[in-house]
């Protein structure tokens, strides 16, 4: 500052520590207004829990051979305005601006007009009021100016109050344009070798998303999805038998409604406890949104893998599109645990099955996290599949993730219960750098059919990388390579009555580019490669090249 301000500070330096420390307080509601990071979160809510203080003993930042500690002792005698943060610290070194400090001059001003209206003894000098005085003179503009911004900040409050969407209702949307194709010589078989030719064409397709997160209380959530789009994908099951021959080429953002909006998600969220989360699915319960899955760069469908199973574990897929409920306790520490139980077909009562004898799965997970960087977790999901959902015969293990007959193992008609075990884990080398993966077996037991009394085993597992900021800030670049749900072993037999199991081993690699065009737009390229599709390699090597455009809002 300039030697004329530090002048003004000679006559009384109760003055400057007292507007010093205001300037403090007083800042709390404009970092309340600018918090765009976790930092200034914090230094906002400590700025909100500072608390008057009676000695300045109490602080543990200020000693006796402090220059202004007299001036502090002083203060808490005398005027009664000194107050310190949460940790009990006063932080007398903290640099203000020329704004702030004129902040604090004003809350000053107001605490001895305060007490010279109540004629409290004689805690103000003339001395006093005559540097408050030419304080008051030399930041003129600075308080007009604040006072200015407060009354346009009102202004700005009461036009966002009268126009906006709703006051207990946020609205956000995403929409996805997809450019894809598949190139190979022929459709992968489930078995011996292929013999029909793979149908090559260039879609172009679309997803709309839009979401309504309502909050009552302000820690609940009231989610409303609205879903729309067109996207077949590159899936082996379809009727025409046009598409690859393998459910290992389908996107991660697939499905098709025929472009007609439906609700195919609600859900509502609470805290239990401070510790305690719970969260009830009426539709749409997918377990790799409810619990930590591990893999947060390429999780989501429309920011992530390009690739289902790129995604995330198979092992997040049980019981999905279903209701139920999750719950998650998290004590603040280094342990948290999760559990759900969630029902395909809860709403279906033509299926005689219900909230409790139909298709569910019992979840549960353990993560354990020592570090911000390390982060590992151990999941187990028992399922119980009647293979009957929408009046059609469907048994689906993963969901329509790695070979059809993981997926299948014992045939239609059978009612099935599995059980499924889970690692996973996260690693932030930098900020720049994480590797992620999951590995996964399952056992699945036929229940009734023709194969019933038989038992079938299931492997995968996963690995990615991604370069955060690679070629400019916002990007990553991304590689994924693993196996998907490959049946190892088992009881089952074929015709000739041989026991059988997927004979070779396929494998996923996949390779992206998120590019960030701007906060609400991301471009995605990328090229998947299937190895030995349906874990045959009779099959020829598929690709699958898609370009993606995300627009959120």
């Amino acid at each position: 500052m300039t030697k004329r301000f530090w002048n003004l500070f000679k006559v009384s330096p109760v003055i400057v520590a007292a507007t010093f420390f205001v300037a403090n307080s007083a800042l709390a509601a404009e970092v309340n207004e600018q918090v765009t990071n976790a930092a200034q979160l914090s230094e906002a809510q400590d700025s909100n829990d500072m608390s008057q203080v009676t000695s300045v003993s109490q602080f543990s930042d200020v000693q006796p051979t402090d220059w202004a500690f007299q001036a502090l002792q002083s203060l808490v005698e005398r005027y009664g305005c000194i107050a310190g943060y949460p940790n009990s610290t006063y932080r007398g070194n903290r640099a203000l601006t020329r704004y702030e400090f004129a902040a604090g001059l004003n809350a000053c001003l107001d605490r001895v007009n305060e007490l010279i209206a109540t004629a409290t003894a004689d805690l103000v000098s003339k001395q006093d009021l005559a540097t408050l005085q030419r304080l008051q003179e030399e930041y003129s503009a600075e308080l007009a100016t604040l006072r200015g911004r407060v009354d346009g900040l009102e202004a700005r409050t009461s036009e966002l109050e009268a126009n906006q969407f709703s006051t207990t209702t946020k609205l956000v949307g995403e929409a996805i344009f997809a450019v894809s194709d598949v190139f190979g010589d022929t459709r992968a078989a489930r078995g011996g070798n292929p013999t029909q030719d793979l149908n090559s064409n260039t879609t172009f397709s679309d997803r709309v998303r839009l979401k309504l997160y309502s909050s009552f209380t302000g820690t609940d959530q009231l989610e409303t999805r609205l879903n729309a789009g067109n996207i077949v994908s590159n899936r082996g099951n379809d009727a025409l038998g046009t598409g690859t021959g393998t459910n290992m080429s389908r996107l991660g953002f697939d499905g098709d409604t025929g472009n007609s909006v439906s609700i195919d998600k609600l859900n509502y969220a609470f805290n239990l406890t401070d510790a305690v989360r719970v969260k009830v699915d009426a539709i749409g319960a997918e377990l790799y949104e409810n619990v930590n899955n591990f893999n947060s760069d390429f999780a989501s469908s429309g920011r992530g893998a390009l690739s289902r199973y790129g995604r995330f574990s198979p092992i997040y897929r049980q019981g999905q599109g279903g209701s139920g409920v999750t719950v998650t306790f998290n004590p603040k520490g280094a342990i948290s645990l999760s559990g759900a139980y969630l029902a395909r077909t809860a709403n279906d009562p033509t299926l005689n099955n219900g909230l409790l004898d139909g298709d569910n799965a019992i979840f549960g997970q353990l993560s354990f996290q020592p570090t911000k960087a390390f982060n590992i977790g151990l999941t187990y999901a028992r399922t119980y599949q009647t293979n009957l959902v929408n009046n059609t015969v469907n048994n689906n293990l993963f969901q329509g993730t790695g070979s059809i007959f993981a997926n299948n193992p014992f045939g239609n008609n059978t009612r099935t219960i599995s059980n499924n075990y889970g690692v996973e884990a996260t690693f932030q080398f930098s900020p720049t750098l994480a590797i992620s993966g999951w590995g996964g077996y399952t056992t699945a037991d036929a229940i009734t059919g023709a194969n019933a009394g038989t038992d079938a085993d299931v492997w995968y597992w996963a690995g990615a990388l991604a370069l955060k900021d690679f070629g400019g800030e916002g990007n990553v670049l991304g590689i994924i390579f693993g196996q998907p749900p490959k049946v190892t072993g088992g009881s089952i037999k074929n015709v000739a009555g041989n026991t059988t199991f997927d004979d070779n081993t396929s494998y996923h690699l996949e390779g992206l580019y998120k590019y960030k065009v701007s906060d609400n737009i991301q471009v995605t390229p990328g090229l998947l490669v299937i190895f030995n599709p349906e874990h045959n390699d009779a099959n020829d090597t598929e690709y699958v090249a898609t370009l993606r455009t995300t627009f959120s809002f």
